[in-house]
């Protein structure tokens, strides 16, 4: 969500583990997916097949949410076109549920920062919610792949929406 970032990036890059891995500011679809030796050619068009499944939208993020006291995240408006796309992906790839089915039902959001103090993370909110919204046309989805080493995370393909 590159619409997001200037609104987003200065907190997620101290409080977003991601941020720092190289991953900017997005709505995850399935994390974590195949590791990169198991993803060739059929997997591939598997998954594009999967995104193309799911038709372009438009999405506004409107406000800032929170998971607990631990998360503070952007709730996108609607979320319909996100929920279709991790719906038709984890179809398409059983085997890699959302989070490991550790959390039910996916959420779609995009993470402010999470796991930090709670004033540091209210403060971030607070700041990130006086400059909303933010709106997106959502196109194409992004592949990542990477290691926890910083700056690792690249794009490794591009999937176009239906």
């Amino acid at each position: 969500m590159p619409e997001a970032e200037p609104v987003v990036g200065a907190f997620r890059s101290s409080l977003d583990r991601s941020a720092g891995w190289g991953v900017p500011a997005h709505v995850t679809v399935i994390y974590p997916f195949l590791a990169p030796d198991r993803l060739g050619p059929d997997e591939l068009r598997r998954l594009r097949d999967a995104v193309r499944s799911v038709p372009r939208f438009e999405v506004s993020f409107t406000e800032v949410r929170w998971f607990a006291d631990t998360v503070v995240w952007l709730a996108p408006h609607p979320a319909d076109g996100f929920r279709a796309l991790i719906d038709a992906v984890w179809s398409a790839f059983p085997e890699c549920p959302p989070y490991r089915g550790a959390f039910g039902t996916p959420v779609p959001h995009l993470t402010i920062g999470d796991h930090a103090a709670l004033d540091t993370l209210s403060a971030a909110g607070d700041a990130v919610s006086r400059r909303l919204p933010v709106t997106a046309s959502v196109q194409v989805a992004h592949l990542f792949q990477g290691s926890a080493a910083p700056g690792a995370w690249r794009s490794v393909a591009e999937l176009p929406l239906g």
